[in-house]
């Protein structure tokens, strides 16, 4: 009688386990090919070899860290080039740091702008509220410059 082997590696739902992302988060990953399609076990599931862990690994790393797709795939094949030029790697990941600290630069203006209008707002006078009348004055008009 033929031996039955069983294939190395994961199955979908323990390689959900082992990455911390969601099944269909794993399907998707796979579909539009940030992922290597998986080997089938004889009974059609998914087998993931530890490559496939690393590389989920990475991908949910990478998103932790507010990486685009388009950047995670970008790393992804850098880290399987034979040398990958870290110089590469670094230049995606400054920009990437500078896109960042951007963002950080806009959310701190939104916070000292909120932050001077509710200290403005009135204490439940409608007609005396520095948020709302800022939210209505028309682009490009203060609100002290409105009518």
């Amino acid at each position: 009688m033929p031996e039955i082997t069983k294939p190395r590696g994961l199955r979908i739902g323990d390689a959900s386990r082992v990455t911390g992302l969601h099944i269909e988060t794993i399907r998707y990953y796979e579909r539009i090919g940030l992922v290597a399609e998986t080997e089938r076990s004889r009974g059609g599931y998914r087998i993931y070899s530890p490559d496939h862990i690393r590389r989920l690994s990475f991908i949910r790393r990478a998103r932790e860290l507010g990486f685009a797709m388009d950047e995670i795939r970008t790393l992804g094949d850098l880290m399987h080039d034979d040398r990958p030029a870290c110089a590469d790697v670094q230049m995606v990941a400054s920009r990437h740091l500078a896109d960042i600290r951007r963002k950080i630069a806009d959310m701190q203006r939104i916070e000292a702008t909120l932050d001077g209008l509710v200290a403005k707002c009135g204490r439940g006078d409608r007609s005396d509220c520095a948020v709302i009348d800022a939210l209505t004055v028309a682009p490009g008009k203060t609100a002290a410059g409105a009518s």
